[in-house]
């Protein structure tokens, strides 16, 4: 640790006095030859180090133990967590979830297709949809997101100082128009029963592309809990590392390359500790490894 403060410009002095240890001692113990194991601290240091920017600052010790594997350096969980905290990093919390959407009880309500089973065998089989919010120094930046659920890739997203139906709409656009939706495609589309979700502009244009509308209860994190675990993410991982925050423009580009690095980059538990487009690609390459049927 002496030797790590020392290398961003501490003195010995006023670290051994903190520390309440002796120069003389912190000295004694630097002539004495390293072992093994110190020696393979000093080469897994700057690596955590490393994995732990690039990542924002929000890796923890066991997506850097995976990190690590998949640059071919093996290392238990143990060890990881022992180094950073010799460094002085942590990863990220996820907090609560507060709510965003308004039940709307006039409207009609699709049927929960879903019923919390989170689980899809391809791509766009079921995408899951939810919005949350940012406090900003010009007010409020209102943010919506549509999830696969197979891959847990962000298809669609955008950004607005509202909260109308035309922000989650437009969200759903850019995953219709990214993914190149067509009408029989099978896919369902699960919110929760807010307002914007329920809506006939909404639900019309689901009914237009042939996708099967699915919702569950309002204030039930159960119900949307996939789209939720991403809010929560996206709060810890962007929001609250970077803030705070001066506008919605500035929340938007700050989301683009969150986005970006969330896709293509980060890993992600529950797939095994690979990014989401690593995973869409495996599945691609499998079925054109396939057979067809005659």
């Amino acid at each position: 640790m002496i030797d790590h403060l020392r290398q961003k410009g501490l003195g010995v002095d006023p670290v051994c006095r903190v520390l309440e240890l002796s120069p003389s001692t912190y000295f004694a113990r630097k002539k004495r030859p390293k072992s093994a194991r110190r020696l393979r601290d000093e080469q897994l240091m700057p690596l955590i180090e490393e994995i732990h920017a690039d990542s924002g600052g929000t890796y923890g010790a066991r997506r850097i133990t995976r990190a690590l594997g998949r640059r071919g350096v093996e290392v238990a969980r143990c060890t990881v967590e022992r180094l950073m905290a010799e460094l002085g990093l942590e990863g990220v919390i996820r907090g609560r979830r507060r709510r965003t959407t308004v039940p709307e009880p006039s409207a009609p309500r699709p049927p929960d297709l879903v019923d919390r089973d989170f689980t899809a065998s391809r791509p766009d089989q079921l995408w899951v949809a939810d919005m949350t919010y940012v406090r900003t120094w010009s007010g409020w930046a209102y943010v919506a997101f549509v999830l696969d659920v197979y891959s847990r890739m962000i298809v669609g997203w955008q950004v607005a100082n509202h909260m109308r139906t035309e922000l989650p709409l437009d969200a759903l656009e850019m995953a219709l128009w990214r993914r190149r939706i067509k009408k029989d495609s099978g896919l369902i589309h699960h919110s929760d029963r807010g307002s914007q979700y329920v809506s006939i502009r909404y639900t019309d244009r689901l009914a237009d592309i042939g996708a099967s509308a699915s919702v569950g209860s309002v204030a039930d994190s159960y119900d949307n809990a996939m789209a939720e675990a991403l809010n929560g993410t996206f709060k810890a991982e962007l929001i609250e590392m970077q803030g705070p925050w001066k506008d919605v423009d500035q929340v938007e580009r700050a989301i683009f390359q969150w986005i970006t690095w969330y896709n293509e980059e980060r890993l992600h538990s529950a797939l095994d500790y690979v990014p989401p487009a690593e995973y869409e690609e495996a599945f691609w390459r499998s079925q054109e490894q396939t057979p067809q049927s005659a």
